[in-house]
């Protein structure tokens, strides 16, 4: 058994819980949720890619459950995100490693990818494009305005605060209904989310990484060119993104594949965890040589 083991570190001004198993010597690979989950969404697949050699870390990101939560839109941008990551793989001692995450997770693995490649042996990125390609489709389809029609209320000043704690996190929890896998979230993991979100100030710093990505605008994607290798699995039954985007964020990449899970929702992890696990386990070992 390569059960995690959980801690927290020090890194870029700032504490972060994390769950970590596997060789501290083996290749280090971060698992990075996104909205709303911590790194219990990763709790199928650390001790798979732990008992194959990968140190694993999967860390509450800034703002999450027991990691810190500073307070302002601005500490969420995504330079700020992407370096926590950077400085978290400062204080394991890896000079590389590779990024498999998952939504606004993806979209820190996609910064990184764009402004500190050197860093990055590679990046696994789960229905969420690049920002480039997301903050453009929102601004020139329509099919894509409208599945993000809930980040423009989300930017509004504390009103999402106020709907998203109603009725026990009624909001949130319903979000997971979207799943196609019958299961995908069982009462006890909603429990487990909840008892996150209950957290002072979790609220209001997971909805600043929303506000934050329209303060500060990635720059275009036809300025934006990505060196690393890069695997994009997209769950085509996502509500909030279009499936064409995960072909747009692809052509950014020098070296990309792109997988298609036709009967998964935004929440690929859950709805496909085996699936999902070999494709990352194949990519990590072939990033890793």
């Amino acid at each position: 058994m390569a059960e995690p083991i959980f801690r927290n570190i020090a890194a870029n001004g700032q504490m972060f819980h994390v769950a970590e198993a596997g060789p501290a010597d083996g290749p280090l690979v971060f698992l990075l949720h996104g909205f709303p989950e911590f790194w219990f969404g990763w709790r199928r697949h650390i001790e798979g890619l732990a008992q194959a050699g990968f140190h694993v870390v999967a860390p509450d990101q800034r703002g999450y459950n027991l990691s810190s939560k500073p307070r302002g839109v601005d500490a969420y941008a995504l330079d700020h995100l992407a370096a926590d990551i950077v400085a978290l793989g400062d204080a394991l001692g890896a000079k590389q490693f590779t990024v498999v995450g998952h939504d606004w997770g993806a979209s820190v693995g996609w910064q990184l990818a764009t402004y500190h490649s050197a860093r990055l042996r590679g990046l696994c990125a789960l229905n969420a494009p690049h920002p480039s390609i997301w903050r453009e489709a929102m601004r020139d389809d329509k099919a894509q305005r409208r599945k993000s029609r809930y980040v423009q209320i989300l930017r509004l000043p504390a009103l999402p605060e106020l709907l998203l704690r109603a009725a026990n996190f009624r909001g949130l929890a319903g979000a997971f209904a979207t799943a196609s896998r019958k299961g995908a979230f069982s009462e006890a993991d909603l429990a487990r989310y909840r008892e996150a979100w209950a957290q002072p100030g979790a609220i209001a710093a997971m909805v600043n990484w929303y506000r934050a990505l329209f303060k500060m605008a990635p720059k275009p994607s036809v300025d934006v060119r990505i060196s690393v290798p890069v695997l994009v699995i997209w769950g085509d039954r996502d509500v909030a993104g279009e499936p064409y985007l995960a072909e747009a964020s692809a052509r950014l990449c020098a070296n990309a594949r792109v997988v298609h899970i036709e009967d998964a929702s935004h929440w690929v992890v859950h709805d496909a965890p085996e699936q999902v696990a070999r494709l990352i386990l194949d990519f990590l070992r072939i990033a890793a040589t």
